[in-house]
């Protein structure tokens, strides 16, 4: 494949905070979060983000933060002090557009008005909650904290709160979940009128209780079933899908995630965040120590984030794609070679290949997957993985 060539252009911005905390562990959960077993470290965990970031700041290279995204664990443990001082960190260190995006993460089962009222002060302007299922069987079968009711009354809570753009986050392909019980969910989510809506299935992860002691799930053709039905209720109702998990309303896409998927750069603070890069010498990564502890030993001793890894050019071509190919209007040959570095060329013999089986589509130079393909998308990406020797 070739090298980088002078297309190289710097993205946008974005900046992920992560709070490894839970109140307990979800049984299917494999993201870096830890049961909360003493005090919550909220002051010291606070410092070491403010090092960390002032640490790794350099790396904005004179552009501002498009967006800011508090992700867990649940960050909605931490009072809105320690969320406020983050940002205006941010705001001194690098700098927040006029018009960014700041997300948090909340749990149902710890929502209270006058808390979610604090973040908004604070400069929260998005909450993403994670409801996940209305139903209190569901819910005692996922491992969650909180039940339906207490569900209902977060979304009610946020615009109390005064957020305008909520978002809901929902699975499917729960235990023993039938076709029927999947549409009350999505009824209900949808009958509250939140801007946004995410759709995950639940699937078993390795080193998690469910993949030690996998529960009864549904087959295949039913999660299909829900999935199309959840795809056609929400369309109906004025949402827009435009990335295989994401629905919003008009002007409401999560602005975060698609700098994700659009191949943008974004850096990482806190325990097991990661960071994106573009730079002169070409695109790198930094990963920080997962366990918060040690990630905070580390993140004070000027031991992590320090150093970037580059990726190769095959590494970058196939992450571009594998990302970009989750938005249903996929991507433009332009910015593929603007964002990667890399000529268009290294992409158009698959990108054919997969057009002339009905799986993509190419016209005006924009890649996008047809239904066919938007329906098997693991497959398509896996078309673009580099050879092994």
């Amino acid at each position: 494949m070739n090298a980088l060539d002078k297309t190289l252009a710097l993205p946008p911005l974005s900046l992920y905070v992560h709070f490894p905390w839970c109140e307990s562990k979800c049984p299917y959960c494999d993201f870096n979060s830890h049961a909360l077993r003493e005090t919550l470290p909220e002051e010291d965990y606070c410092h070491v983000l403010l090092h960390d970031l002032e640490a790794i700041s350099h790396y904005a290279q004179g552009r501002q933060l498009a967006s800011v995204f508090f992700g867990g664990g649940t960050p909605s443990l931490f009072s809105a002090s320690i969320i406020a001082q983050v940002l205006e960190q941010a705001d001194k260190q690098i700098g927040l557009q006029a018009n960014v995006e700041i997300t948090l993460e909340a749990n149902p089962g710890s929502a209270d008005v006058t808390r979610f009222s604090d973040y908004h002060s604070a400069g929260v302007n998005r909450l993403s909650l994670g409801v996940q299922s209305f139903s209190d069987t569901q819910l005692l079968s996922l491992g969650r904290i909180h039940n339906g009711l207490q569900a209902l009354q977060a979304v009610d809570m946020a615009t109390q709160a005064g957020f305008a753009h909520v978002n809901i986050d929902l699975m499917h392909g729960l235990p023993e979940q039938t076709v029927d019980l999947a549409a009350q969910d999505i009824d209900t989510a949808i009958a509250l009128e939140p801007n946004h809506l995410s759709l995950y299935q639940l699937t078993l992860e390795p080193n998690t209780r469910f993949a030690a002691q996998p529960p009864a799930l549904p087959d295949e053709a039913t999660c299909w079933q829900i999935r199309s039905l959840f795809e056609e209720t929400a369309i109906s109702a004025g949402y827009e899908q435009y990335e295989v998990s994401a629905f919003a309303r008009p002007d409401s896409h999560c602005s975060h995630n698609l700098n994700y998927w659009s191949f943008g750069d974004y850096l990482g603070i806190g325990a097991g965040a990661h960071g994106k890069v573009t730079s002169p010498d070409g695109i790198g990564r930094y990963a920080h120590e997962k366990h918060p502890r040690r990630y905070m030993a580390m993140v004070t001793a000027s031991q992590s984030g320090r150093n970037l890894k580059l990726a190769s050019a095959e590494e970058i071509a196939f992450e571009f794609v594998l990302n970009a190919l989750r938005l249903k209007n996929g991507f433009r040959l332009i910015d593929f070679s603007q964002r990667t570095g890399l000529s268009a060329e290294c992409l158009l013999g698959t990108v054919k290949n997969a057009a002339k089986r009905g799986l993509l589509n190419i016209s005006n130079n924009r890649v996008r997957t047809t239904d066919l393909g938007y329906r098997f998308l693991d497959d398509v990406i896996a078309l673009f993985l580099p050879e092994t020797d």
